[in-house]
């Protein structure tokens, strides 16, 4: 077909001499994990991230630092890999004592289902990594250029459907870890823990050129960038698959999934200052049967291996591999990874989308509970003390949980008996129940952004809770507070939060520092149009907007859709079909 890897005429970039050098993992954080130093050099925090942690500082007192001629505030965020977000009681109260003694008192749940703990000081990183591990999770590829947590639907229903999902997620998470003895030798002494959450990796099923003794899939330099995939319910987008670079859309034929549309493409990050990059949703390959999710998955992850741009690392994820082929030019190449051609993707789409919120039947006589929490912090802070109420639910009842891709927690296998005492264990806490939140903050999330986040330009998840304040005021003024639309603010353009397919998103565009120097909120980005379902993107509207003047910003916005819309429209379809050029004109 005569295509050639992206950048293939230019020089590797330093992170793949880095990932070269490393050894298979080994090397940079073997010497230097255990030296005393309050940091790690350069090239170590790069193969760290494989590890599952990242290098941060406390960016509230950087300058202050500076200032006083001392080194930056360093720590590390331990991220949990824990594929379809199932965690037992055991597991999260290991987390929830690891975050109270050596981490910053606090949990947070991600957007892809895991936990992270977040201050955690480099003589101690062992001892969370190890203590995780104890618990039979892992934080190996929770980071790097490697198939990061693999996304399934939550929900604890006990049907043939969700099984057999899970049971999806589980194998394909598996076989996609990394296969380097390096994690373990570094952390566990070489010895690695009887997961049943990881077993063994089946050996490759589909054989190239490219592939590796010790690293049969990714190699010796693994992938160019990181990897993710989502399996998905076309009634349920509950994990937002088109945002991911590999997605299941399952499909189901007389109670059971008999196969899934393969989605390839999906990321949401770019660079506002470099027109190369941009977001884009995954489009359809191909459709597989179950047995065959395998293959079809290692056959999309060799291709973006062999041919993903390994010069220039903005432009290295697979959705530009993509964009510049066409898909059918890529769809050519995987059948020629794979030796067979593949079957055209059926003429199923996605249609909804659950949060799982409030009391759910399960289907074998017991409960679950999906409790919101706010941007996926879990703290004890003011009259709300939500650590102290989850540590005490899964102390006494021992029952599992789920996280969600909203950043929310389903307490499970709940016994109906237990449904009074458990909501008075929530009111004693302060926490309240999904029919006491309003509907935006419902379906509102941010990433962490200051002051931990290296890449953040400003605040996100410490400025979104101001700005659902001043929004529901306007709501309920307007009559639309029972409306169902999506908010997702990021504190850069990274698009960790998945801003840029909601119906409604704040981008950090600039910083502005407070009175004492520190960070603080500044201006974003607004972009409108997206759907709560997720398979489509939004459009900037306006640029540069003080946090102050983000919800009033939306009122003539609001107010429009009130007067215009049409019967059942969204407040996204609304801002598509009107267009998000024209939204500034009068009501009619």
């Amino acid at each position: 077909m005569g295509l050639e890897r992206q950048g293939s005429d230019k020089p590797l970039s330093k992170v793949e001499s880095i990932k070269t050098a490393s050894n298979y993992l080994h090397q940079h954080i073997a010497d230097e994990a255990h030296n005393g130093s309050t940091h790690f050099t350069e090239d170590a925090a790069t193969i760290l991230k494989f590890h599952g942690s990242y290098q941060q500082d406390d960016r509230d007192v950087r300058t202050q630092m500076k200032r006083e001629g001392k080194e930056k505030a360093f720590s590390f965020m331990v991220r949990v890999r824990i594929p379809g977000g199932k965690c037992t009681a055991a597991q999260y109260l290991a987390n929830d004592h690891l975050a109270t003694t050596i981490g910053n008192g606090s949990l947070r749940i991600t957007t892809r289902q895991e936990l992270q703990l977040h201050g955690v000081l480099k003589t101690d990183l062992p001892t969370a990594i190890k203590a995780i591990n104890e618990s039979l999770l892992s934080t190996l590829a929770a980071c790097g250029d490697v198939e990061r947590n693999v996304l399934c639907c939550p929900a604890p229903i006990k049907d043939s459907i969700h099984t057999a999902m899970q049971a999806d997620v589980d194998r394909f998470a598996s076989h996609f870890a990394p296969r380097s003895p390096g994690y373990y030798d570094v952390w566990l002494d070489g010895e690695k823990v009887a997961n049943p959450t990881f077993p063994k990796p089946e050996a490759a099923k589909v054989k190239t050129a490219g592939d590796d003794d010790v690293e049969p899939i990714y190699g010796k330099t693994y992938l160019p960038r990181k990897f993710k995939t989502a399996f998905a319910f076309p009634d349920d987008n509950c994990t937002d698959v088109h945002a991911n670079d590999l997605g299941y859309l399952a499909i189901v034929e007389n109670g059971e999934i008999v196969g899934y549309n393969v989605l390839v493409g999906g990321g949401l990050g770019t660079t506002p200052s470099a027109d190369k990059t941009f977001p884009y949703l995954g489009k359809p390959l191909c459709y597989v049967p179950r047995e065959e999710i395998l293959a079809i998955g290692e056959g999309v992850i060799k291709v973006y291996r062999d041919f993903g741009n390994r010069s220039d690392r903005k432009r290295a994820r697979l959705k530009y591999i993509i964009h510049d082929w066409g898909i059918e030019a890529f769809r050519a190449k995987v059948e020629e990874y794979l030796g067979k051609p593949i079957a055209d993707p059926k003429p199923v789409e996605v249609s909804d989308v659950d949060d799982h919120l409030g009391w759910n039947e399960q289907g074998d006589g017991k409960l679950w509970l999906g409790i919101p929490i706010e941007n996926g912090r879990i703290k004890d802070e003011g009259s709300l003390n939500l650590m102290t109420c989850l540590r005490e639910y899964f102390t006494k009842y021992g029952t599992p949980a789920r996280f969600t891709c909203q950043q929310k927690v389903l307490l499970a296998d709940i016994d109906p008996k237990n449904k009074a005492e458990i909501e008075a264990l929530l009111e004693k806490h302060g926490v309240a129940q999904v029919e006491k939140v309003s509907t935006v903050r419902r379906w509102s999330m941010a990433c962490v952004a200051f002051p931990t986040c290296g890449l953040a330009v400003t605040e996100a998840e410490r400025a979104l809770p101001d700005v659902m304040d001043l929004l529901e005021v306007e709501l309920k003024k307007l009559g639309l507070e029972s409306d169902r639309f999506t908010v997702r603010m990021t504190g850069c353009p990274n698009g960790c939060a998945r801003p840029y397919n909601s119906d409604i998103g704040f981008v950090g565009r600039s910083a502005r520092k407070n009175a004492d120097g520190t960070p603080g909120p500044g201006t974003y980005t607004i972009f409108l149009g997206g759907r709560t379902q997720g398979d489509r993107l939004n459009i900037e509207y306006k640029d540069y907007v003080p946090v102050e003047q983000l919800a009033e910003t939306l009122v003539p916005v609001l107010t429009r859709y009130k007067a215009e819309r049409l019967e059942g429209e969204a407040f996204g379809d609304f801002c598509h079909r009107v267009g998000v050029e024209s939204l500034d004109a009068a009501v009619v």
